[in-house]
């Protein structure tokens, strides 16, 4: 292909990319975003594959990844889809690093690297390096191998300061003498700074951090672009990384959280332990069984469903989809109430519910919907927590004070399905569960629904 050809082919293909994202923008245009995506990437893979003498290691390549990432998504299960996401990241990372390393070595046995070039390998590769590891740490944290607790010590501040000054320095030394030493140690302290800004995080913040990885990740394959004088890359990582800032500043006020703050080591606590009151007594609530929630529903004007990381760990959103359609059939109407950080990536409960074939008009974002509850007869909260906790406006010491949250408790009845009382990712206790309205009602999410249903059948 001509040079020009190939401008308009990556130039198609951009602009097959920003449509991709314009459609992903809302779940009704989300398949069609899709299909502009993967149009886009095949254009510009063929024409990559027209302008390099290694097409055959190229498709090699493809063929292996590609057919390890079908059995990946084939297998993979919505509750690990966060996780995925992490993993994915980290390799775009690791392709980073390596791509800056093979062309500094074919640099010293060609044509020397001009400065601006020895920047964009710099800049690439710590980019990259701390998408790894980071990726890996948010991988661990979220799959629960590393468990969700905030890893902190004394200074910790001072020596992720101090780290990224001396690679900084590493950095212009090798950007005016280029060497493998100050290259080497440049990306080693990189790797670490990947893995100790992570750890500190906790698991409340975790949504952030994935937006941010995506945005990470988006950055250093721009970076790779660069290395590579590949325009097509530079644009379609450019996109990625900006749309991955916008997600997270997002996401960050949503949770009223400052991104500096989240980087910076955020709240998050454990597993959760029985909640108790701040003197040490048990408070009291209230639970009911699934035949009681059902009579409750079965008998209100309207419903909202409050879904959260419980209905996926479940695997309850078909179950729920038959019991909203059992209840919209009486008459009665069912509406699903989106928070922006409910689950554990952003958007994860919209495609959960998507799978189920849950009808796109009944699923309503925070904002559209809080001013519903107060006229809402029942509001089923099933496997979600931090996001409809109250303390987060009634309370000034508790740690998501002034986090936006889905009004729930403003609801005339409220049910809550949870297996037990423990508190939930952000290690915080409830006030939602102690309220006279509000009724417990314990037992695996899928179960409890349907018991729910075979209750509203008769």
């Amino acid at each position: 292909m001509s040079a020009n050809s190939v401008s308009l082919a990556y130039l198609v293909a951009a602009l097959l990319f920003i449509l991709a994202l314009k459609g992903l923008s809302s779940p009704v245009s989300a398949r069609r975003g899709n299909v502009f995506g993967m149009v886009g990437m095949a254009i510009a893979v063929i024409t990559t594959m027209t302008i390099t003498d290694n097409w055959v290691y190229i498709s090699l390549a493809i063929i292996v990844g590609g057919a390890v990432g079908a059995v990946v998504a084939r297998r993979i299960q919505m509750t690990a889809m966060p996780e995925l996401v992490a993993a994915m990241h980290s390799l775009v990372g690791l392709a980073a690093v390596l791509i800056a390393m093979s062309s500094f070595y074919i640099a010293q046995h060609g044509v020397a690297l001009h400065l601006s070039n020895r920047i964009e390998l710099f800049i690439g590769t710590f980019i990259g390096a701390i998408t790894f590891t980071g990726s890996i740490v948010a991988f661990g944290k979220l799959s629960g191998k590393l468990g969700n607790k905030p890893l902190r010590f004394a200074g910790q501040h001072w020596v992720n300061l101090a780290l990224g000054l001396v690679m900084i320095g590493f950095g212009i030394a090798f950007s005016i003498s280029p060497g493998w030493t100050p290259f080497l140690i440049m990306t080693v302290i990189a790797l670490a700074l990947g893995f100790l800004l992570i750890m500190p995080i906790g698991g409340a913040d975790m949504p952030v951090v994935v937006s941010m990885l995506n945005s990470y990740s988006g950055w250093a394959a721009a970076g790779i672009g660069f290395t590579l004088n590949n325009n097509m890359l530079i644009i379609a990582g450019s996109l990625v990384g900006s749309s991955g800032a916008i997600l997270s500043y997002i996401m960050c006020k949503a949770m009223n959280r400052a991104f500096l703050n989240v980087i910076l080591g955020g709240f998050g606590g454990g597993e959760g332990a029985v909640a108790e009151a701040g003197d040490g007594v048990q408070k009291t609530y209230r639970s009911g069984s699934a035949e009681d929630a059902a009579f409750m529903m079965g008998n209100a004007d309207s419903v909202i469903i409050v879904p959260g990381y419980g209905l996926a760990v479940a695997r309850a959103q078909h179950a729920i989809n038959e019991m909203s359609k059992m209840l919209t059939e009486k008459g009665i109407k069912v509406r699903y109430a989106i928070h922006p950080v409910a689950g554990r990536m952003p958007g994860h409960m919209n495609v959960l519910l998507a799978e189920a074939e849950v009808p796109y008009d009944q699923v309503v974002e925070m904002d559209e919907i809080n001013n519903e509850f107060a006229d809402t007869d029942v509001v089923l909260v099933i496997g979600a927590n931090d996001v409809v906790n109250p303390a987060a406006k009634t309370d000034p010491n508790s740690p998501i004070y002034g986090m936006p949250i889905l009004e729930a408790h403003k609801a005339r009845t409220v049910l809550i399905v949870k297996r037990s009382m423990a508190a939930g990712y952000a290690g915080l206790d409830n006030d939602l569960f102690y309220l006279d309205k509000s009724m417990m009602v314990f037992g695996d999410a899928k179960k409890v629904v349907e018991d729910i249903i075979k209750s509203l059948q008769h």
